[in-house]
């Protein structure tokens, strides 16, 4: 081949590579230029004392993900039944993961169900299904997910913002570069999955280091995890859901009306809904359904349930964490 077909080839290689760099850099811009963001600079400076430098500096390097925003915007699953969506969570592997990590972090959690009054096996379920038990605590820079959210995806853009403003004074708080972080495409973080207002709200340093640290240190993850469902109302010792007996005349308008316990367990079976086993008429409850493969299942949701549905806003995800947690118990031979 000729010397100048060679420089040639050489230069068009060049030019090629160079094209997809811009086109990648193109596809992922800063949002120095976005107004939103602008204008969050100056709530930042002004409210927060940031410095004005640093926070465009800031802004240029949170990239705008469009991965994210299909991530969110994608229509959601068509809905599974209760006995699809349970075998999605309790499978052999996280039964065994549980109980790994129960084995690992033993006095963590004896001291968090001790301090707290939330039972292990809750705690390690909730670590279980956010994050396979710490191994998948997602890959996308928190500054990347919160800002892609907050200045490109208008319906939910307050939100997000608001985590944006607390990421950035946790960070600012704990002394940690906010491009060092990564979470979710919703920009969760660490094993227990929390938003940033709720690490700033909830995450303990139960390891007593100085430090309440959610992404390397599982017994600080425990801690926050039990406090959390303490501050949302966790009431020790009380089961989570019994199953109901609805009788021929019972008003199925009320089942899977809310998530929260708006009702009394009297109150319910006044309505047609007995429980299946003893607890207390006063006790606060809603009635659900899940679909089993044998058929629709009536089921008392009570306090620690509508407690659990705080983490996720959803009644299978809190069926899967309560049957997770008892699946452990058993796999384990018993708490202790």
């Amino acid at each position: 081949m000729k010397i100048g077909a060679v420089v040639l080839k050489w230069t068009s290689g060049l030019l090629i590579g160079l094209g997809l760099t811009l086109a990648a850099c193109a596809q992922e811009p800063g949002h120095d230029k976005n107004q939103q963001a602008q204008k969050f600079v100056d709530y930042m400076v002004q409210e927060h004392s940031f410095s004005r430098e640093e926070m465009q500096q800031l802004m240029r390097e949170a990239k705008r993900k469009d991965s994210i925003l299909k991530a969110i915007k994608r229509p959601a699953e068509k809905a599974k039944p209760w006995h699809e969506y349970r075998k999605m969570f309790l499978t052999p592997q996280s039964i065994a993961g549980g109980v790994d990590f129960w084995d690992k972090n033993a006095e963590a959690l004896a001291e968090a169900e001790k301090k707290y009054g939330v039972p292990a096996e809750m705690i390690v379920a909730i670590i279980g299904i956010e994050t396979r038990y710490g191994g998948n605590m997602g890959g996308y820079r928190v500054l990347d997910a919160l800002s892609t959210l907050a200045f490109n995806y208008p319906r939910r853009s307050a939100f997000f913002t608001k985590e944006l403003e607390n990421y950035l004074l946790l960070t600012r708080e704990q002394g940690v570069d906010p491009l060092a972080l990564k979470g979710s495409y919703a920009g969760a973080m660490g094993y227990g999955q929390f938003m940033p207002s709720s690490y700033r709200s909830y995450a303990v340093d139960f390891s007593n280091d100085g430090k309440a640290d959610i992404w390397n240190n599982p017994t600080d993850a425990i801690g926050s995890v039990a406090n959390y469902f303490v501050k949302h109302g966790w009431k020790p010792g009380e089961p989570v859901a019994v199953l109901a007996s609805p009788r021929p005349n019972a008003d199925m308008t009320i089942v899977n009306d809310t998530l929260q316990a708006e009702w009394t367990v009297g109150e319910l079976a006044n309505k047609g809904f007995n429980a299946t086993s003893q607890v207390a008429a006063e006790m606060p409850a809603n009635v659900f359904s899940l679909q089993t493969e044998q058929g629709k299942q009536y089921w008392l949701g009570l306090n620690n349930f509508a407690t659990i549905t705080r983490y996720n806003r959803s009644r299978l995800y809190a069926m899967a964490v309560n049957d997770l947690a008892q699946e452990i118990v058993k796999a384990r031979g018993g708490k202790s």
